[in-house]
């Protein structure tokens, strides 16, 4: 019997490959554009926990399916890269984000984990701090002699928006430090609004004719990102201070102690948190704020619990996009019920089918939600929904929305099953096609064959690539993207169209742009300059912006790295392509890089239109060199792997501290491999390592070159 189970409900341990391959893709794509949303807009569609859910099943997925960790994976991303509309400025100290726990076992999980980490005696004392979490809007305010000089927004986790005169108007935050505080110092929290004064704003709102916002922390976050700090300063905005980045010298060797400092320097701390020193008492403050979390004046999602020794902190480090000394334990998910109303397709960049239940807007979790993603054919058979159901949404985290299932006793007589389209919606009415693997089996992605005959596809391809994250192309945005793509004068339909623009125009004397509806001569003249500004662009935005699939921001970066020029990083795909070995096993050698990489790469340059499309594109530029890993100490720019049972750390701790010694650590032994730590049991790896001649050493001998 076939088993029909959908890939999103049937258990991670059960999913094939290719299954696996195919959600990754399309959880990828979804909580990308839900963080688009969420960070970008502050306008939300999803719950929380909805959110949480779809992250909580990619990491899942990733972890049984290690080698199809994608390298835009969520996994690997924090936040959401700023806005154009404010200066930016670079944390000296990344802001990330926390993994989440859903349940008392997550928590139990995250403490034996840490445990095993640190390689703590069961009976050890480890105390671990408990605190609520701010539903708000995360911000780094730097002083320095205890003046404050910049306020920045967490934007993607390593950059973010400069709004120092918004939070200057801010009460909670201090314009100058009380006591000494140390020369620099980084103080981190969140900007929220209180439930009583989001009220009262509404109702001024509702006074003066204007319209009414639908929760504190959207309200939040959007009062502090306006351009005239006027408007912020009528804003009923407060603070929590909670955590610090860069600092010149610590005032306290614990996380509590460090909170009792920024309270003496002049912030509002939260009185609730607290330390404890079993699992049992952090569950049970977690509880109780739990219960409590309505009476609270301001929104919470859950509690952050942080290990509260310091040098603890150190040495767990940082695992991706988040700390291990850390976790968040998010409150349950809310339900509504509301009308289906229709289920439209959307085509994505690389083709994927994808059905959007358009919903009668509800508020669920004080956020309206209007649309929900329903994955595929297989998930809408497995609902079982049919359009004009009543159907039950999920808030399940502050980014996506999804249908939990339909209410029978509710369902109209005249509601109508959804059939599945054959064609793609474009003009050319292309067929949709299922990819098989190399066993013959159907993946639930569905996919427009048109490929680049596909308008919709060729649109999306312009719109990644000039993303923020990729190109960046001040007013050149997805609405623009649309005007010039349908333009019969001045069409931009390959990203080299974007820089012959301007040449084009020139040449055109019949309709120049300026003299085009929603253009004039000076938005003409910006945009002609925010294209040439991007004729240079650093390597690892070109290579991610070709929007190669499985190419993420991270794996090109890791890409470009690697390869240092795009001359070299041409010539190694186009070996790839033509399937060259040592090339694909030096590329399969790269961190993070597995093969799922390297056939995509394979695949785009071997597509003589996209050969055509580098080409043309790169002749119109400017393409830097990547940035080097730093050459100051022994260790900077090797790759070393470590392998067998490892005695006097773990193999995490390893990978951390090559890292901060400048050296990449690698999963698998290469020609490209420089150095080789072995400990008792080392197998196929030490005898690879032997053949190729690569020096190999033990953990002594490494902790002594390492001067550990």
């Amino acid at each position: 019997m076939t088993d029909k189970t959908h890939p999103r409900t049937k258990p991670v341990d059960k999913l094939s490959p290719q299954e696996a391959g195919d959600e990754l893709v399309a959880l990828a794509a979804e909580i990308a554009r839900h963080d688009a949303l969420y960070y970008g807009n502050d306008a939300p569609e999803i719950t929380d926990a909805e959110y949480d859910a779809l992250r909580r099943r990619n990491l899942s997925i990733e972890q049984h399916f290690p080698d199809l960790v994608r390298e835009d994976s969520p996994s690997k991303r924090v936040g959401y890269v700023p806005a154009s509309k404010f200066a930016k400025i670079r944390h000296r100290i990344p802001m990330l984000s926390l993994d989440n726990a859903f349940s008392d076992e997550d928590v139990v999980d995250f403490v034996a984990r840490v445990r095993r980490f640190l390689r703590l005696d069961p009976v050890a004392e480890l105390a671990i701090t408990a605190e609520p979490k701010i539903d708000g809007l995360s911000l780094s305010l730097r002083y320095e002699s205890g003046e404050l000089v910049h306020a920045v927004t967490r934007g993607d986790g390593t950059t973010g928006e400069n709004v120092t005169a918004n939070a200057k108007t801010i009460g909670d935050i201090p314009v100058k430090l009380k006591g000494s505080p140390p020369e620099v110092f980084e103080v981190r929290g969140e900007v929220y609004m209180t439930k009583e004064d989001f009220a009262e704003l509404n109702e001024r709102q509702e006074a003066a004719g204007k319209q009414t916002y639908v929760n504190p922390r959207n309200t939040a976050a959007g009062s502090l990102r306006q351009l005239d700090a006027s408007v912020t300063a009528e804003r009923p905005l407060k603070f929590f201070a909670y955590a610090w980045g860069e600092v010149s010298a610590l005032p306290s060797d614990t996380q509590m102690g460090m909170v009792a400092a920024l309270k003496a320097y002049g912030f509002q701390t939260n009185p609730l948190m607290g330390v404890f020193d079993s699992v049992e008492t952090l569950l049970e403050h977690y509880h109780h704020i739990e219960t409590e979390r309505g009476a609270l004046a301001y929104d919470i999602d859950g509690v952050v619990y942080k290990v509260d020794d310091l040098s603890y902190q150190e040495r767990l480090g940082y695992v991706s996009r988040s700390p291990r000394w850390a976790i968040a334990h998010k409150f349950p998910a809310e339900k509504a019920m509301t009308t289906l109303n229709a289920i439209d397709i959307q085509v994505g960049r690389t083709g994927a089918i994808t059905p959007v239940a358009r919903l009668e807007p509800v508020t669920v979790g004080g956020v309206v939600v209007e649309n929900a993603t329903l994955h595929n054919a297989e998930e809408i058979e497995r609902l079982g929904v049919r359009i004009g159901d009543t159907v039950t949404v999920q808030r399940a985290g502050d980014v996506i929305p999804q249908i939990l299932g339909f209410v029978p006793e509710k369902r109209p007589d005249d509601a109508q099953p959804y059939e599945f389209p054959a064609t793609c919606p474009c003009p050319l009415q292309t067929p949709i096609v299922r990819e098989a693997n190399v066993s013959g089996a159907e993946s639930v992605v569905r996919r427009c064959s048109g490929e680049f005959a596909c308008p919709y596809q060729r649109k999306e391809h312009l719109k990644h690539f000039v993303s923020r994250r990729a190109f960046d192309i001040e007013g050149l945005g997805e609405k623009q993207v649309e005007f010039f793509f349908d333009d019969e004068m001045l069409p931009i339909r390959t990203p080299a169209d974007i820089f012959t623009l301007a040449k084009r125009d020139a040449a055109n004397p019949l309709q120049k742009l300026k003299n085009r509806e929603g253009y004039g001569e000076v938005s003409a003249n910006k945009l002609f300059e925010a294209i040439e500004e991007r004729r240079t662009i650093p390597l690892e935005r070109m290579i991610y912006a070709l929007g190669i699939r499985h190419v993420g921001e991270a794996t090109a970066k890791t890409l470009a790295r690697a390869y240092g020029t795009w001359d070299a990083f041409e010539q190694a795909a186009l070996k790839v392509a033509d399937g060259d070995e040592d090339t694909r096993e030096e590329m399969d050698a790269l961190e993070d890089i597995g093969g799922a990489v390297i056939d995509s790469v394979a695949a785009y340059f071997s597509e003589p239109h996209n050969r055509d499309l580098v080409e043309t594109l790169a002749a119109e530029l400017t393409i830097e060199e990547a940035e080097r890993p730093a050459a100051d100490t022994a260790f900077s720019g090797k790759t070393i792997v470590f392998t067998g049972s490892l005695e006097r750390m773990s193999r995490d701790e390893a990978k951390e501290m090559a890292e901060r010694l400048g050296a990449k650590a690698s999963g698998s032994v290469s020609k490209k491999t420089d150095l080789v730590v072995a400990g008792p049991g080392a197998g196929s790896k030490l005898k690879k390592a032997t053949e190729l001649g690569i020096e190999v050493i033990d953990e002594d001998e490494w902790f002594r070159r390492t001067g550990q």
